[in-house]
This record gives structure tokens, sequence and C-alpha cells, in this order.
């Protein structure tokens, strides 16, 4: 459903309940009741309720931090008050550096990337479509290697629905840090994309991409301090790893990833209540609808968590992982699992266009194989972000891919296909390292 629809809510929903038909034996009376009590259960989960309410509060405060022109204000501050910009490689690479630094939404890191980076491609004649791919190579990258963000909740969120229903003595956010470090894909497109613009290395269709002289845009009189986007920004990661901390008495490692990031964006929501109402730089009037606004926008995130949840259950409950590593383990050397987990990952992620939707999926399936062939859990669970991770960033259809286009005043067509190549060698370079990790166990 997902490669045809392109929908991922309905694919996972229809995969929740084709699963509840067939536990049930294709009872519809007794299959719709065992779907809507798996939904009450799920609701019921304080650390799932948590991960929603994250999600959404996320939403609120990307919001007001646009309305309250931080953006605009760091993008004035980077373009007319500093002189770190003197050619078209520091032009680039400015892009790049606050495509790493702005981490905690894919999205928002292609917008800023892109907003930046556009006045100075301008100046020195540089092609949108290379700053196209530098805005979407640092977004969904970035976003699943430091995981102080929704990326890390949905992460979390599945690892530790695995790790309950199998019944293992692990800690999720141990399993989630260990993976991270097996996330080939995301480290060699950052890397491919330092060396392209460290080296201006244009190869396929990037060689024949040529710049489109545009008017700048006029910009306001008088734009906002630049602190209304990075104090909240920074106070975020701080509140993170503080109620890390403090929900682990003492230790960050120990402590409650869901709870951590939950209270974490509570905390920043009420603190931009008092800094941006306080410094009248808005009223309490446009902050409450800002937030509103910013959240609803965010519950269909939301609702892909709850189904990704759901689905994760589904396949539990048909022991789908094992009955793939028993047809896997017959044919296929644990040397090679992780690999093809990539693969599979790579192939979903490029179809559908989603990340998260193929996280859902393949962790759900990567722990259960992973355990019944004795393999490296991390270095499975690795090799399906990476996989997702891959599709979102280059896939004609994701969001960060059309975002980054728009971002840059690119054609979505002429980005696709002038990053593809980028894409495909950090694709080569990382089902090499799965490889070569599966050989040395």
């Amino acid at each position: 459903m997902a490669l045809y629809s392109r929908n991922v809510v309905l694919s996972l929903f229809g995969g929740i309940v084709l699963g509840g038909f067939i536990l049930n034996d294709f009872s519809i009376i007794a299959s719709l009741k065992s779907i809507f009590l798996l939904f009450i259960s799920l609701l019921q989960e304080t650390w799932i309720l948590q991960t929603l309410s994250f999600a959404i509060l996320v939403g609120s405060i990307m919001a007001l931090i646009e309305k309250s022109g931080g953006i605009d204000g760091f993008v004035d501050f980077m373009q007319h008050k500093t002189g770190v910009v003197k050619s078209p490689r520091s032009a680039l690479m400015l892009s790049y550096i606050i495509g790493i630094f702005i981490f905690i939404e894919s999205t928002i890191t292609s917008l800023i990337a892109g907003a930046v980076g556009k006045p100075f491609c301008y100046k020195y004649k540089i092609p949108s479509a290379k700053l196209a791919f530098v805005c979407d190579s640092t977004a969904a990258p970035v976003s699943s290697l430091i995981i102080l963000n929704g990326w890390g909740a949905l992460l979390l969120g599945l690892i530790t629905t695995q790790i309950s229903q199998n019944t293992l003595e692990l800690d999720a956010l141990d399993v989630l840090l260990h993976s991270v470090l097996y996330n080939f894909y995301a480290m060699a497109a950052l890397f491919v994309t330092f060396i392209a613009i460290w080296f201006n290395i244009d190869i396929g269709a990037m060689k024949n991409a040529k710049h489109k002289p545009k008017n700048e845009e006029v910009r306001a009189a008088e734009s906002q301090s630049m602190f209304y986007m990075l104090v909240p920004i920074i106070l975020m990661v701080f509140f993170v790893f503080l109620f890390l901390y403090i929900t682990g008495d003492g230790d960050i490692l120990k402590g409650s990833g869901s709870s951590s990031i939950f209270y974490t964006m509570l905390s920043t929501l009420l603190f931009t209540l008092f800094y941006f109402v306080g410094t009248k730089n808005m009223t309490l009037s446009t902050w409450g609808k800002s937030a509103i606004s910013g959240a609803l926008k965010l519950v269909p995130i939301a609702l892909i968590l709850l189904f990704a949840f759901g689905i994760g259950e589904i396949t539990t409950e048909l022991k789908t992982g094992d009955f793939l590593a028993s047809l896997v383990s017959k044919n296929l050397s644990v040397v090679f699992l992780a690999p093809v987990i990539y693969i599979i990952a790579s192939l979903i992620s490029l179809s559908t266009g989603t990340s998260w939707g193929t996280f859902s999926i393949m962790i759900p399936i990567a722990i259960p194989m992973a355990l019944s062939m004795d393999a490296n859990m991390a270095l499975c669970v690795g090799a399906a972000i990476s996989g997702g991770v891959f599709g979102d960033h280059c896939s004609p259809i994701s969001d960060t891919t059309i975002i980054s286009a728009m971002a840059s005043d690119c054609d979505l067509v002429e980005h696709t296909n002038t990053q593809l190549p980028y894409a495909f060698i950090g694709w080569g370079i990382a089902l090499v390292m799965f490889i070569f990790f599966g050989l040395v166990g």
C-alpha cells in the first residue's frame, strides 16, 4: 500500500487491520474488537502518550520561533554583520555548518540553511541545485545522528516496544545510542557532501547545473534579534541532558528518554511564553494562536507515531521477525543480515519517501531477526535507520527533498537528479561498512 498510495498513515493502518484479521482468523467482529483494544492499550501507556505529546509540542515551539522573527534575525546577522563568507566554497560551507547545528527537526534544518544560503548563492553565482543538495544532505542525516529531536523519540519508542515485547534485559536508550554509531549512511552522506563542497566536485547532472539570477529578496528594515531563535534551541538541548540526568537518578544513560524529551518540550514551550511575551515580542493572544497552529500541523506526525507503535505490536504478535529470520537463516549467513536489512530499508524509503514509516516497518522486524540469528542488534538497527535515512534524503517524494528544493529556489526534478549521484556514492560506502562490520562481528 505504501508503494502504491504514497500514504504512510493509510498504509500503516491498513497493515494493522490486516494483521488484526490474520490474528483473529478473519473474524470481522473479533478483529475490529482487537484493533480497538490495541489502540486503547497503546494510549494507556505513559511513555507513548509522552512521545505523542512531544511530537505535537515540537510543532508549537517551531511555529513560535518562526513567528518571533528569530530566524529572520539570524539570517540578517549572518548576511550583513559578519564577514565569514568570502567565496562560493565558504557560502556553501556556511549552509552546511548551519545544517549540522540546527538538528531539532529536518524540515527546519532545510529551511534555515536555505534561507541563509540563498543570498550568497545570488552574490557568488552558485547554482541553486548545489544549495539544495547541501540543505538536503544535512537534514535527515543530521537529525538521525543527533537524536535530541522527534527522530530520537520515534526510534526510542520503537526500540522500547520491541524490548518490552521480547522481554529483553536491555536499556532502550543504550541500544539506540549504540545503533546511531552504526548509522553509516548518514555519516557517509555528510562526508561526501563536505568533500563535494571543499573540492568543488561536480558529478552527474550537477555538471550541467546553472546559476539562475534572481532579484534578492527585500528584507524588512528592522528584524528581530537572532536570540529569539538561538536561546530556545540551546535551552532545549540543555533541558534534554538535565532531564535525562534527573530521570536516571544521576546517570544520563539510564534516564527515561520519553519522559526527558516530553519534559524538555514542555519546559521550552513555557520558556517561550515568558521570553516572547515578557520581552513584548508578541502578545499573549499571538503566542497562544501560534502555539496551537504549530501543534495542529504536527498532529499527522503524532498519528504516524501512534500507528507505528500499533504495527509494531501487530508484527510482534504475528512473530514476523522470527518467521523472516527462520527463512533467511536457511539461505543467508548472519554476516550479511545487516546489509540485507539496509538494502530492504533503502528500497522502502526510496519508494515511499519517508524514513519514519520505514523505521516503523523495519525496526520491529530487524530486532527479532537479530535475536533469532544471534547477530549484532545495534548493527541491525543501525542498518534499518541508515536505509530509512537514505530514502528520506533523496526520494523525490520526501518532504525534506521537496522543502530543500523550495528553500533553495531550485526545481524539484533538477534537485533530485543532481543530488542522486552523491547519494548513491554515500549509499555504496555505507553498504561496504555494513558488510565489513558484519564480517568482523
